[in-house]
């Protein structure tokens, strides 16, 4: 079974880092996009960085400059630097990817379970 586990995450003052990580297992035969998502408080879920198989990365406006994602394609995770932290960045924090399984011949979105990040100003 495919899962993403999220680690990272926490609490820290505006202008602060924090550094999530997430992790791919399972059987799987390949994953294409990976990215993050968050949700803050009443709002809807948006998607704040991803990059594909090949590296190539896309950010949301908000977070350009600030957030950097990354991935290792043969430990099969995904990393969000996030930098010059803002109270805005406040919310519950989603991996997902686009993994097809071995014994599947399409692929389908996975998710993680959320991490909370919280910037206090």
């Amino acid at each position: 079974q495919v899962q993403l586990v999220e680690s990272g995450g926490g609490s820290v003052q505006a202008g602060g880092s924090l550094r999530l990580s997430c992790a791919a297992s399972g059987s799987i035969a390949s994953i294409n996009v990976m990215a993050y998502y968050r949700q803050g408080p009443g709002k809807q879920r948006e998607l704040v960085a991803l990059i594909t198989s090949g590296g190539t990365a896309n950010y949301a406006d908000s977070v350009k400059g600030r957030f950097t994602i990354s991935r290792d394609n043969v430990k099969k995770t995904v990393t969000l630097q996030m930098d010059s932290l803002k109270p805005e960045d406040t919310a519950v924090y989603y991996c997902n990817a686009d993994i097809r399984g071995r014994s599947s011949i399409t692929s389908r979105q996975y998710w993680g379970q959320g991490t909370q990040v919280t910037v206090s100003s």
